[in-house]
């Protein structure tokens, strides 16, 4: 799974580095950009002075470079029309002003793109099962359409082309035309850039506008985002390519393609899905991979992801502890997803993350007990409490990266979370280096990252790591946000538990 012909390999933190460095590679293509994204929005504003002269948004950068005769291939993620009806919308709106930047660049032929959905639905019986609740999501979301006046209700329908043809109008009200509606329960999350079929950008960071944030998160809570992308180059970026130009066929059920360096999950639709919620699993070697290095691991394990919910994957690090008492682990979360700390009724489904998460967590912590530090960031400023928006009295930095790093042996960059669904469902990608310079580089930004400057070297040491993070956070959760040093805390699981239940019968997966 290793290319050991990378002659680049440069990690990107945050969208202050991230951003600029794809921009630049935009500039530089001289044939042709083939790239797969959830969310890749032509409104964000370009970042780098080079970029910024020839305008002012991702829609002039798009321009030009068709324009410039490069042609853009470009597939964007859709969403379930019912369940994530404003994100369905939004990928469309992207997609309509893909075509506009292209139309304004004089050579529109040279762009492909498309709002992808994922075939897989839910069968029919879980459909009829969860018709109370789908059916009281549409009407919230009819309820907020139908307040409108009427030129904006028909206006709405041209935005969200795929739920329209699920509506009808009575009355001059919008209303379900269908019992029960298709359900979608899978998405594709990765995020990834080829250019030229030389050089790939790859990771966890999509683009829009409220992805930006910059190494010292100095914005307000819900405007952090901390992320990692990598830019690499070698045979990995023709198999990138491979991947975007054949992924689409092997959701619909051809045979994927067979690939030694680029790390991804795909699932495929089900010929039977009558009793079924589920795709069916059809690449899983990210999930491989990360089994293969805990098997192998000695002495640490780092991990920093969005969330941590598989529970086959916390058994097999507690399964490796058990056998290896040098072992120890390293374990970065945010300290509340989103719907936790953002948003004012988080639904069911954060509520189930939250259950697994802390299940995930204590057996951890039954397994490697003080040889595992779990931490959380937050910025070095005091603020109100606002709930779980704040840690430790500062605001939290939101995590979004997904990093893993097995002793100075392998590191592995990717757009995947170490929860079940981007273990077997959605479709993710990302590359994995065994060359031990870039291991010992993308470790030593990650760290500092979050230690700050005056960490102590043993911060950095596989042996004593574990322990001297665990002590620079609990120090620093005694002490004022303006004192600490770095951003780094101890997480706390009391929260998730208190927010967090089971839903049985819905899989670990759905989350």
């Amino acid at each position: 799974m290793t290319d050991a012909s990378l002659r680049l390999f440069k990690p990107l933190l945050t969208a202050e580095e991230a951003f600029p460095a794809l921009e630049q590679e935009f500039l530089a293509a001289k044939h042709e950009v083939i790239a797969g994204f959830r969310i890749f929005d032509p409104s964000t504003k370009l970042r780098s002075p080079s970029a910024k002269a020839i305008g002012d948004t991702w829609f002039d950068l798009i321009a030009d470079t068709l324009g410039r005769g490069v042609k853009i291939t470009l597939i964007i993620s859709d969403f379930d029309p019912v369940v994530r009806m404003n994100n369905h919308i939004y990928t469309w709106t992207c997609l309509r002003r893909l075509y506009a930047a292209a139309e304004a660049s004089g050579a529109p032929h040279l762009l492909q793109a498309c709002a992808a959905m994922h075939p897989a639905k839910v069968g029919f019986l879980p459909r009829l099962l969860l018709w109370p609740r789908t059916a009281k999501e549409m009407r919230k979301n009819l309820a907020e359409v139908n307040e409108k006046p009427l030129v904006e209700r028909q206006a709405f329908l041209k935005r969200a082309p795929r739920l329209a043809p699920l509506l009808t109008w009575k009355s001059d009200q919008l209303v379900p035309r269908t019992f029960p509606p298709p359900l979608i329960p899978v998405t594709h999350h990765q995020k990834l850039a080829v250019f030229d079929n030389e050089r790939l950008y790859i990771g966890g960071l999509d683009l829009n506008d409220r992805r930006y944030d910059t190494p010292i998160h100095q914005q307000h809570a819900p405007d952090t985002w901390h992320d990692t992308q990598v830019l690499v180059d070698g045979p990995v970026a023709q198999e990138a390519t491979d991947h975007l130009r054949s992924f689409l066929r092997t959701v619909l059920g051809e045979p994927p393609l067979s690939q030694k360096l680029l790390l991804r999950t795909i699932s495929a639709k089900r010929r039977v899905s009558f009793p079924f919620l589920s795709p069916k699993p059809v690449v899983r070697t990210l999930a491989a991979a990360h089994a293969e290095q805990i098997a192998q691991s000695q002495t640490l394990i780092y991990l920093e992801t969005q969330f941590f919910r598989d529970r086959k994957l916390a058994r097999q690090l507690a399964e490796r502890a058990s056998q290896n008492p040098a072992l120890s682990l390293i374990l970065i979360l945010p300290a509340a997803p989103e719907g936790a700390a953002f948003e004012d009724e988080p639904g069911s489904d954060v509520a189930y993350g939250e259950h697994l998460q802390v299940k995930c967590i204590k057996i951890l912590r039954d397994a490697f007990g003080a040889r595992a530090f779990i931490g959380s960031p937050a910025q070095p400023r005091a603020i109100p409490p606002d709930g779980r928006a704040t840690h430790y009295g500062a605001p939290i930095v939101y995590l979004h990266a997904k990093v893993s790093i097995f002793d100075d042996r392998c590191g592995i960059i990717s757009s995947a979370n170490l929860n079940g669904r981007s273990f077997a469902w959605d479709t993710e990608a990302g590359i994995a280096t065994q060359n031990a310079a870039e291991v010992a580089h993308l470790k030593s930004r990650c760290f500092a990252h979050w230690l700050g400057p005056a960490a102590d070297p043993a911060c950095y040491n596989d042996k004593t790591a574990c322990d001297t993070w665990a002590a620079q956070a609990a120090l620093n959760a005694q002490m004022r946000p303006e004192d600490r040093k770095g951003l780094i805390l101890p997480y706390s699981a009391a929260e998730a538990e208190a927010l967090g239940y089971n839903l049985p019968g819905v899989p670990d997966e759905m989350v």
